[in-house]
């Protein structure tokens, strides 16, 4: 039991102890049960206007013991008020502390802006990828419920620099602003922007011409959640066969869940400074990897992704090449060639 709650617990017994014995004892006195209790009352709490009824001198140093009894126990109770509420104060502040001294030591981090229903799903797909984050919301409760989850946070409003600073967004990789308000996602997008110029950003928009504004304000990746809807509900509708096939089999196992059965995975393989592979072309990294793998897409260090890339295509430093292969020889060719796995798609064994 906590230290401050014990504390009241005790005091308020022994308090009710005390008013029992007092009332009892006034009343052997021969007082009234009225007159006990009032006597009592002013006694304890100290009011101090004087006896109401014959007082020997035993009565007298009774009501002394009642004095010192009732003093010592609501002092005691208060005590652990005052400890319960300086407690959870420090412990608040202890608790930011660390946090921040956290976020500050956070590199290649991902900041999530909003933590509504999709920044909820993000931040599940983050822990489950094993990637650090932090989570900015202007909403307590939302903020206390990410908090709850273990997450790392920031309370404030992320079009603030100042709180987009304390999240580490001079460090981070990547910057998820997820609200509902476009024009907060096309200030926050600017905003981001001027403090880290490297950094990938994927803005929510709700309506499709706000597209162009977030992308002139310098958003990597515009994502319309109204439109995928829309999307997903045509492919339902126009290629229910192949979108079936692609969500499930016909026992409920997933695509992704196929994959891994027969140890098929996609990674992404960053390609370092100095690994073996920079000025190679894309045919030389499938015969390199022995035909465990093949290249599926490449994205190029300024962003853009190339699908199918030619075999002739060549590799430069801070590409990333994105295959398909078996669990066990991708990593391997990894670590010959001194790449690094960014991040593995696909099914969870």
């Amino acid at each position: 039991m906590h230290g401050s709650l014990k504390r009241i617990l005790t005091g308020t017994g022994f308090l009710s102890l005390t008013l029992i014995v007092a009332v009892t004892g006034y009343k052997l006195a021969g007082w009234s049960l009225l007159d006990s209790v009032y006597m009592v009352v002013i006694t304890v709490f100290g009011v101090g206007f004087g006896e109401i009824g014959p007082m020997s001198p035993q009565l007298r140093v009774f009501t002394i013991f009642v004095i010192i009894a009732g003093c010592t126990s609501v002092g005691y109770i208060f005590g652990g008020f005052f400890q319960m509420i300086t407690e959870g104060e420090i412990n608040r502040a202890l608790g930011a502390r660390r946090m921040a001294k956290e976020i500050q030591t956070l590199k290649h981090h991902i900041i999530i802006c909003g933590y509504g229903r999709i920044g909820q799903i993000l931040a599940r797909q983050m822990v489950e990828a094993n990637q650090p984050f932090v989570i900015i919301d202007n909403n307590l409760g939302r903020i206390e419920t990410a908090e709850a989850m273990g997450y790392l946070v920031r309370l404030g409003n992320a079009t603030d620099e100042g709180i987009l600073e304390s999240a580490g967004i001079e460090h981070a990789k990547a910057l998820a602003t997820v609200l509902p308000d476009d024009s907060a996602n096309v200030f926050i997008t600017l905003t981001a922007r001027g403090l880290n110029p490297d950094l990938m950003i994927m803005s929510r928009g709700e309506y499709p011409s706000t597209e162009k504004k977030l992308r002139q304000a310098g958003a990597d990746h515009v994502i319309l959640p109204a439109e995928i809807g829309a999307l997903r509900m045509s492919h339902i509708i126009t290629h229910p066969a192949a979108l079936s096939f692609m969500d499930a089999t016909v026992d409920g196992t997933s695509l992704n869940e196929l994959l891994s059965q027969i140890d098929v995975q996609v990674d992404e393989l960053a390609v370092p400074p100095g690994s073996p592979l920079v000025g190679s072309t894309i045919s030389t990294v499938q015969i390199r990897g022995k035909g465990t793998f093949i290249v599926v897409a490449l994205r190029k260090s300024d962003g853009n992704t190339i699908v199918n890339p030619n075999q002739d295509v060549l590799l430069d430093e801070g590409d990333t090449v994105i295959v398909m292969g078996h669990k066990g020889d991708i990593p391997k060719f990894a670590h010959s060639y001194a790449l690094k796995r960014q991040m593995r798609w696909g099914a969870r064994g």
